[in-house]
């Protein structure tokens, strides 16, 4: 049995699935290019590997196609849209995926970052390494309006800490699960033009998809309020990035927080966007 292990950095902080790996006699290779691989990467690499334990990076039926002996992908994280399901089911390779064990921690970077954002912390930190003294006039939590695309297990766990910093109003558009959180949280049901439109700050918490690729362009950045915030700790590709770049360029949105890209490592525009946060 080989496994191979793309998503990287693992076994760093606690190498207990590692040991529980070699206590099995099972052998295993870390993604030696130490990056999200590329679709002609995994392919070079997958042929002799039974199972692949896996980032984000896209399982293609190409991908497939070349793993003659993969019978398991694991997925080591939320949302199977990387993965070709079909193509999977075809090949009667088995997905495995972990969608409780991230959430609380994404839930609680996103509000950490609303707080940063809305004090700037980020900039007053650069600014003051820099020998700069400015002192921001900022925004509390409980005084604006937070508007959440996608109500799964992150959004919802966004929610639950929300009701910590007095309530603030909070506009969600994830009808489907309207059933299950109407009487737990104060939330109002908005479609996303309206959430672009009112909300001081937007967070995402969607699966990439043939309908949430660049499902945010300009048009709809510049419909937000120009003080507004945007956070995507998602999935990178939602947002359109050089978009996103043009319109903080401007002048127009006063901060975001983008923790998912394109292509990763990523190497784009938005690093010369001090008010921009970039997270791996």
């Amino acid at each position: 049995m080989k496994v191979l292990i793309t998503t990287v950095p693992f076994g760093d902080k606690d190498r207990t699935p590692l040991d529980l790996l070699e206590s099995n006699g099972i052998e295993y290779v870390i993604n030696p290019l130490n990056k999200k691989l590329t679709e002609d990467e995994l392919i070079e690499l997958i042929p002799s590997f039974d199972i692949i334990i896996a980032g984000t990076e896209q399982i293609s039926d190409k991908v497939m196609e070349k793993a003659s002996n993969l019978k398991m992908i694991s997925r080591v994280g939320i949302g199977l849209d990387s993965v070709n399901l079909l193509a999977a089911k075809k090949r009667n390779i088995q997905v495995s995926y972990t969608p409780d064990a991230p959430a609380p921690a994404v839930a609680e970077l996103t509000i950490g970052m609303m707080l940063m954002l809305l004090r700037s912390v980020h900039v007053s930190n650069s600014q003051m390494h820099s020998g700069e003294w400015y002192r921001f006039f900022g925004r509390r939590l409980s005084e604006v309006t937070i508007g959440i695309i996608g109500v799964g297990r992150i959004g919802q766990g966004v929610l639950e800490h929300l009701t910590g910093f007095g309530s603030p109003k909070v506009l969600v558009n994830d009808i489907s699960i309207k059933d299950k959180i109407q009487d737990r949280y104060n939330v109002e049901w908005a479609d996303k033009e309206e959430i672009y439109k009112q909300s001081d700050i937007v967070t995402l918490h969607l699966p990439l998809t043939a309908e949430t690729k660049n499902m945010i362009t300009e048009s709809h950045l510049l419909s937000m309020k120009t003080d507004a915030i945007i956070i995507n700790t998602s999935r990178g590709g939602i947002i359109n990035e050089d978009d996103l770049y043009k319109v903080m360029q401007s002048g127009h949105l006063s901060g975001a927080a983008i923790d998912v890209f394109d292509f990763e490592p990523y190497k784009g525009r938005l690093r010369d966007i001090q008010r921009c946060i970039l997270t791996t």
